[in-house]
C-alpha cells in the first residue's frame, strides 16, 4: 500500500470491505460509519446472522464453516470487495492480516489494502527475516536462529547451544498460535510437530523458528504509525505480560514501572525497525523487558488487539488513522511520545472456563450479554444477547476497556466493571480477569509473561463446575494430562456413544459412555481406563495405536478447540486397548478418546 499511496496521492474512500468476523470487524464497520464510509461484511455459514454482518451496509457470503473455506480464501475475498464497488480492504487482526500474498493480491485488483505493503509485511511478518532487518537497524534481540528450521535436532542443538527453555515460534502470524516452549530436549519432537501444525492451519504457513525463552521477562510493545509522507511515529507502549498459553488475557498502557529513558528507546528503536523496511500503516514491536534491558520479539504488521487502551490514554482512533492513511492522508499525529492521559486496561473476555488454570474452549449460546455504564467503560464485542459463539473461531467475545485518571483508580473501576458485567449462557474468563486484577503481585507490577500460569489460582467460571469440584471424592472421575499439567476432569456417564450422534459441523461426534475399564476410569497401573477429551473440538492427531504401550505423561492425542491446540497425554503407565477416535472427529466434552489396560 505505501508506494501506491505515495504515488497515488490523496484518494478519498466510499466503500471498504471487512475481511474478518467479530468485534475488530464490528469495530471497523463502526468506525467506517462514523466517518461516512460504506462498509462490506463477509461471512461464513455459521455467521450468517453475526452482529458485523447486521450492521455493515453490505454482506457478502463465503460459504462453508472452516477458515479454510472463507475467511482464508484469497480469492473469495478479493471476488467480493471487486463485486460489491469496494475501493479498499481492512484485513482486521488475524487470519490474512499478515499475508503478503494477500496485500498484493489486493493491490494487483487495482485496491487499497488497509495496512503495509506486500513487501513489508513480507519482510516484518516473516519472524525470521525480521530479526535480520532488527540487527541491521541496531535493534537487542534474544538469541535466536536466522533460518526456519526442520528437524527436531535442531531444536535440540539450540538449547544445548543457548540453554533451556527454547521457544519455538511461527515464523508468520502471531496471537501465541503456533508457539510452543521446549523446557528439556525430549519435548523437541512433539513440541515442533505441533507447533508447525497449529501455524500452518492457522496462516496457511508452518515455518518456524527458535528463540532463546526468557522466562523471567515482561512482555512490552510499542505502537507505531507511519503515512505515506515520510511520518513516522511511535504513540507510546502497552504491557502483556499476563498471558496464559503464550495468548494475552489483560493490557494495560502506559506499561507500568518502567524508565522513561527505557520508553524512549524503545520506542526510537521501534521508529528504526519501521523506516528500515518503508513501513505505512498502524504496527506493533513487541519486546521481551528482562533486567532493565529490552529485546526485540516480533514486529506485527496489522492492527492489534489490545489497541484500544493506547487509543483511551491518547484520545485517537487508530482504525480512523488507518483509513485516513489509506487514503493518502497525513496522520493527525506527527511527534513521536505523545503525553499519554491516565491509565487504561484491558480485560479479553473469552468463551473458555478458567477453572483450575485449564481455560477449556466453551462455544455455545450467550443467553444475555449486559453491560456496565460507567465513566470510561468502553466493551468491544462482535456479540449480543441471544447470538452464538461458534466452536470453529476463536473464543473471544468482547474486551472490556476501563480507563481511569491513575493505575489504582483503572484496576478499582475494572474491578467493579467485572463485578457487573454479565454473560449468561456460556462459562467466560470474567473470574480469572477478576483474579489477576485484585492479585496484589499485579497492583505491585511483581509479574512476568510466567506469572498468571504459575502463581494465579483461578475459581470456577459458574456454579457448576464449583458443585462439581466440591462433590465426594467417590464420584467418578478421569484424569488427564492438558499442556504440562495434570488435571482431574469429572467423567461424564451420558456422553454420547461414538460416530451416533451428528455434531453442530455436520461430522460424527464421538463419546464415551460405552464400557468402562476399571473403577472411575483407573486399575492399578495408574493409566488404565478410559482417557477422554476434557472439551469439546477436532481431533487434529492421534499419536497411538491399540496394542501399544504407554507412559505417565506421553501425548496421546491433540484435540483443537476454537484455535487452541490441547495435547492429552497419559496420566500413567498402560497399554492401549482401544482407539475410539480418528484425525477429523469431532468429540464432545468428556467424550472417550481412548481405552488404557495396566500393561
Amino acid at each position: 500500500m505505501g508506494s501506491r499511496h505515495g504515488l497515488a496521492g490523496r484518494r478519498a474512500l466510499s466503500k471498504v470491505l471487512v475481511a474478518n468476523r467479530g468485534e475488530i470487524a464490528v469495530r471497523i464497520i463502526r468506525t467506517c460509519a462514523e466517518q461516512g464510509i460504506g462498509s462490506v461484511a463477509v461471512y461464513s455459514e455459521a455467521d450468517a446472522g453475526a452482529l458485523h454482518v447486521r450492521l455493515a451496509d453490505e454482506a457478502v457470503a463465503l460459504g462453508g464453516t472452516s477458515s479454510a473455506e472463507n475467511y482464508l480464501d484469497i480469492g473469495k475475498l478479493v471476488a467480493a470487495a471487486k463485486e460489491t464497488g469496494a475501493e479498499a480492504v481492512h484485513p482486521g487482526y488475524g487470519f490474512l492480516a499478515e499475508n503478503a500474498q494477500f496485500a498484493r493480491a489486493v493491490e494487483d485488483a487495482g485496491l487499497i489494502f488497509i495496512g503495509p505493503s506486500g513487501d513489508a509485511i513480507e519482510v516484518m511478518g516473516e519472524k525470521v527475516a525480521a530479526r535480520r532487518v532488527a540487527a541491521k537497524a541496531d535493534v537487542p534481540q534474544v538469541p535466536g536462529t536466522t533460518e526456519p528450521i526442520t528437524t527436531a535436532d535442531e531444536v535440540r542443538a539450540f538449547g544445548e547451544q543457548h540453554g533451556y527453555p527454547v521457544a519455538i515460534k511461527a515464523s508468520y502470524g502471531g496471537g501465541g498460535r503456533g508457539m510452543r516452549t521446549v523446557a528439556g530436549p525430549e519435548e523437541a519432537d512433539h513440541a515442533l510437530e505441533a507447533a508447525r501444525r497449529e501455524a500452518g492451519a492457522a496462516f496457511g504457513n508452518s515455518d518456524v523458528y527458535l528463540e532463546r525463552y526468557l522466562a523471567a521477562a515482561r512482555h512490552v510493545e510499542v505502537q507505531i504509525f507511519a503515512d505515506s509522507h515520510g511520518n513516522a511515529v511511535w504513540l507510546g507502549d502497552r504491557d502483556c505480560s499476563v498471558q496464559r498459553r503464550h495468548q494475552k488475557l489483560v493490557e494495560e498502557s502506559p506499561a507500568p514501572g518502567l524508565p522513561a529513558e527505557l520508553r524512549r528507546e524503545m520506542g526510537e528503536a521501534a521508529v528504526r525497525l519501521a523506516r528500515a523496511v518503508g513501513y505505512v500503516g498502524a504496527g506493533t514491536v513487541e519486546y521481551l523487558v528482562e533486567g532493565g534491558r529490552f529485546y526485540f520479539l516480533e514486529m506485527n504488521t496489522r492492527i492489534q488487539v489490545e489497541h484500544p487502551v493506547t487509543e483511551a490514554v491518547l484520545g485517537l482512533d487508530l482504525v480512523a488513522e488507518q483509513l485516513r492513511v489509506a487514503a493518502g492522508e497525513p496522520l493527525t499525529v506527527t511527534t513521536s511520545g505523545p503525553q499519554p492521559r491516565g491509565h487504561a486496561i484491558e480485560c479479553r473476555i473469552n468463551a473458555e472456563d478458567p477453572a483450575s488454570g485449564l481455560f477449556v474452549p466453551s462455544p455455545g449460546p450467550i443467553h444475555t450479554l449486559r453491560v456496565p455504564v460507567r465513566p470510561g467503560v468502553r466493551f468491544d464485542s462482535g456479540y449480543e444477547s441471544g447470538d452464538e459463539v461458534a466452536p470453529y473461531y476463536d473464543s473471544m467475545i468482547g474486551k472490556l476497556i476501563v480507563w481511569g485518571p491513575d493505575r489504582d483508580t483503572a484496576i478499582r473501576r475494572s474491578l467493579a466493571t467485572l463485578d457487573e458485567l454479565v454473560v449468561e449462557g456460556v462459562p467466560t474468563t470474567i473470574p480469572a480477569a477478576r483474579s489477576v486484577l485484585a492479585h496484589p503481585d499485579f497492583g505491585g507490577v511483581a509479574f512476568t509473561t510466567r506469572w498468571l500460569e504459575s502463581s494465579v489460582e483461578f475459581p470456577a467460571a459458574h456454579a457448576e463446575q464449583q458443585a462439581e469440584e466440591e462433590a465426594p471424592d467417590e464420584a467418578p472421575r478421569d484424569e488427564v494430562w492438558v499442556g504440562n499439567r495434570r488435571y482431574v476432569v469429572p467423567f461424564f456417564s451420558g456422553a454420547t456413544v461414538a460416530g451416533t450422534e451428528p455434531s453442530a459441523s455436520g461430522r460424527k461426534s464421538r463419546g464415551g459412555s460405552g464400557r468402562r475399564r476399571g473403577p472411575a476410569g483407573r486399575a492399578a497401573g495408574g493409566g488404565a481406563g478410559a482417557v477422554t477429551s476434557p472439551m469439546q473440538g477436532t481431533v487434529v492427531a492421534v499419536n497411538v495405536t491399540p496394542g501399544d504401550v504407554v507412559s505417565a505423561g506421553q501425548v496421546l492425542f491433540v484435540v483443537e478447540a476454537m484455535k487452541m491446540e490441547n495435547p492429552v497425554r497419559a496420566v500413567g503407565n498402560g497399554k492401549v486397548d482401544e482407539v475410539a477416535v480418528a484425525v477429523g472427529d469431532v468429540v464432545t466434552a468428556g467424550g472417550r478418546l481412548a481405552v488404557l489396560v495396566a500393561s
